[in-house]
């Protein structure tokens, strides 16, 4: 095997996972292959001039008023460019046929040195096959828009006197992301089609305010089926017109950028439409051109047509796709769509993926899919320090999110898909006291070590008609009439509100590296998503967000609401997201108690329906007092206030859940707190009471009672788990039921 086959850091992937040993093989191979792709693109003059093919295809307006005009159509016999300039003539501006498939055309400039091609004329590309003459739309298209007398999208020229510049240039890189996934037509509380500068003017400062650091904008590539959520693409280089122009788009990208938000394009290059008229099907009057020909070329489930990466041209589109994205509108990087589907043969249905590791090296392995994989983000990362990509993918393919140099793909996080399927599934199917905590704790946990991944309760995907959101399968119809604060506390209402803010925290803190949020779950939005369509007489009723739930300071969405700003807040001062994996010291089923370390937090989760503990022992790992960092059974999350906040929590030097330390600590039913150390660490003496006893030494102070009262716990464990007689303590305070709590070494947290 030569040297510059093998990745360089090879062996680093290897030692990190010693099971990937025996594939190493066809590891350097796909390596092997990616490096082959790079010297095609060197001897097509470098891959700087490569990926920047958007300067040179389409249509472009020269500085002389003159227009010139590049398509790569193969098997078309001669293409021409018609519209309102030259009154629809298909013999008026032929192209000249070139080399590799490439038509060149130049329309010279009016005689008073102006575009003939005026700002908003419609334009179509008369494409010949066989005698046969399709009006089609440039690949390459910027700016398409739908006529009102058709449902086939055209060209229009976008070439307008004035331009929103990009400004301030890309924001620092967090490190510790929190995604708030949005759709810009479904943003506004109104029945309609959002903007571009509505939502940048509207939405993207409550985002800011929420405490999110990242925004992943959905459906902007063009995509003439609105109800498609922008995932069957008919023109790759067009923003998506029924939201705003260009313009529009960067005004919005400013709008983020201002605010200290990166901003990423969820991005299709999984496949396209297999629309002809006004998308890349058929472009060039075959069936093949920028697709696979045979039945390779065509997505069964999907309905869509499927690119073929081994085509240079195909590479030159897409490269030139991303790098567009990030100059022209200052995109910070792309959710890569459908990767799951990309890199198997089999496309992922049907399959398990339960066969180990031969099965993401075998025959079934999409290696053309892989190696575009790796290329693209080579290129990114080499090209854009800033850029962060994600991958849609579910399988668990090994060193996707490892860097290329190791023989990975380079990816910096990858979505933990199986989460949100485990909760709509426990939701749906099982009572709450059957929940197996094991289960839910594993599938949290379960993911590849030091590949980055996204965690996420719900997303747009559990959102759509036919499915529920969490609160909604938490409270379904009761939100309707209940959810007043002038109306009694129902019990479903109650269930609701403490699981959905408990379901977030344990999948936050314990899913991954990163948090991901869909628009409007954050304070529980009811219902589902629909989109104008005929079988709902095309309403736009749930095709909305109604932001004015969690600002009716009457309605209980509020409470929700306040708590994922919280729960964000917790993550920017402590940073727990990007320092490691979590460590889970305690899950009892019986309890329902989770209690889990990451950073300078520790979690406690209980989700027993009605029991709550007094004194409920937590394991750590260092000496310390702690205080409550959050909670969510506080009334202004819509809890009942049975945490004291103000309470220090201190360790006790005997070990407990293969810890060092423990902590008592208070856990009311469904509920979850983070306490957090307290940097005093001082040592509180016992009651007056105890002064006498002759175990003065073995007591710590707990907490407090609302009527000031204090209590104490022994540190010590004594024969048969009680303490002498003389040691009694004032009455247990209850752990309540149904609640989370976060303790840190530095404050204590309770959920």
């Amino acid at each position: 095997m030569k040297v510059e086959t093998i990745p360089p850091k090879l062996f680093d992937l290897i030692q990190l996972d010693p099971y990937l040993d025996p594939f190493k093989h066809e590891i350097c191979r796909r390596y092997e292959v990616f490096q082959e792709t790079l010297k095609k693109i060197e001897k097509c003059g470098g891959i700087e001039r490569f990926s920047s093919a958007y300067k040179e295809f389409g249509l472009h307006v020269q500085s002389d008023g003159s227009v010139s005009c590049l398509e790569w159509a193969p098997g078309a016999d001669s293409i021409a460019l018609v519209g309102d300039f030259n009154n629809w003539d298909q013999a008026a501006n032929v192209y000249n046929k070139g080399e590799f498939g490439r038509f060149a055309l130049t329309i010279p400039p009016a005689e008073d040195g102006t575009c003939r091609i005026k700002h908003g004329s419609k334009l179509k590309t008369a494409v010949t096959k066989d005698g046969k003459t399709t009006l089609k739309l440039s690949p390459w298209a910027v700016y398409v828009t739908c006529p009102t007398d058709s449902v086939v999208y055209h060209q229009e020229m976008y070439n307008p006197p004035t331009r929103v510049e990009l400004t301030g240039g890309h924001p620092e890189r967090p490190k510790s992301l929190r995604i708030y996934e949005a759709h810009v037509g479904i943003s506004s509380p109104e029945g309609k089609v959002n903007t571009y500068r509505g939502f940048a003017d509207d939405v993207i400062p409550r985002i800011a305010k929420q405490g999110y650091n990242c925004i992943q904008l959905m459906a902007v590539m063009e995509h003439v089926y609105y109800a498609s959520f922008g995932y069957q693409v008919t023109s790759f280089f067009g923003a998506s017109s029924r939201c705003g122009t260009p313009d529009d788009l960067r005004y919005l990208v400013n709008k983020a950028h201002s605010l200290g938000l990166v901003i990423l394009l969820d991005v299709v290059h999984s496949h396209a439409s297999k629309n002809i008229l006004d998308g890349l099907n058929e472009w060039d009057g075959t069936t093949d051109g920028y697709f696979h020909g045979s039945a390779r070329g065509y997505h069964n489930l999907w309905d869509s047509r499927l690119f073929d990466y081994t085509k240079i041209e195909v590479l030159r589109f897409l490269l030139s796709n991303l790098r567009w994205w990030i100059d022209e509108y200052g995109f910070d990087g792309f959710r890569f769509d459908g990767v799951t589907s990309m890199i198997y043969h089999s496309h992922g249905m049907n399959d398990d993926f339960s066969g180990g590791y031969p099965m993401y090296f075998g025959l079934n392995a999409d290696s053309d899919s892989i190696v575009y994989l790796t290329l693209v983000n080579h290129f990114l990362h080499k090209k854009y320090p800033f850029v962060i990509t994600i991958a849609e993918e579910v399988s668990g393919m090994p060193a996707l999110c490892r860097p290329v140099e190791e023989g990975g793909q380079g990816f910096d996080y990858r979505l933990a898909m199986a989460i949100p399927d485990m909760w709509i599934k426990l939701l749906k199917h099982e009572k709450d006291e059957d929940w197996d905590l094991e289960k839910i704790v594993h599938t949290l946990e379960d993911r590849r070590y030091r590949e980055g991944h996204v965690a996420y309760a719900e997303s747009h995907d559990q959102a759509l008609v036919g499915d529920k959101t969490i609160a909604f399968w938490l409270m379904d119809k009761e939100m309707y009439d209940n959810m007043s604060c002038l109306s009694p506390m129902t019990p479903i209402i109650e269930r609701g509100l403490a699981f959905h803010k408990e379901i977030r925290m344990l999948t936050m803190a314990l899913g991954g590296e990163a948090w991901l949020n869909f628009i409007g779950n954050e304070f529980g939005h009811p219902e589902w998503l629909d989109f104008p369509r005929v079988g709902n007489g095309e309403s736009y009723h749930y095709a909305r967000r109604q932001f004015n739930l969690p600002d009716d300071q009457m309605l209980r969405y509020k409470f929700l609401n306040e708590w994922d700003r919280s729960m964000n807040q917790l993550e920017e001062k402590h940073g727990f997201l990007h320092k490691g994996p979590a460590y889970v010291s305690w899950k009892h089923q019986g309890d329902k108690v989770i209690a889990m370390e990451r950073g300078p937090l520790v979690f406690v989760f209980n989700f027993h329906h009605e029991k709550s503990f007094a004194d409920y022992k937590v394991g750590v790992n260092y000496e310390n007092e702690f205080a409550v960092a959050l909670c969510s059974d506080d009334a202004k999350y819509g809890g009942h206030s049975r945490v004291d906040g103000k309470s220090r929590y201190h360790t006790f030097r005997s070990d407990w859940a293969d810890r060092t330390h423990h902590i008592c600590v208070y856990v009311p039913s469904r509920s979850a707190s983070p306490p957090r150390i307290d940097p005093s660490n001082s040592f509180i003496g016992p009651p007056p009471y105890m002064a006498n006893s002759p175990y003065p030494d073995l007591f710590y102070r707990v907490g407090e009672l609302s009527d000031g009262r204090v209590f104490f716990t022994s540190h010590l464990l004594f024969p048969g788990g009680g303490a002498p007689s003389d040691l009694t303590r004032p009455s247990n305070i209850p752990l309540r039921p149904w609640t989370a709590v976060v303790r840190d070494s530095r404050e204590v947290a309770s959920h």
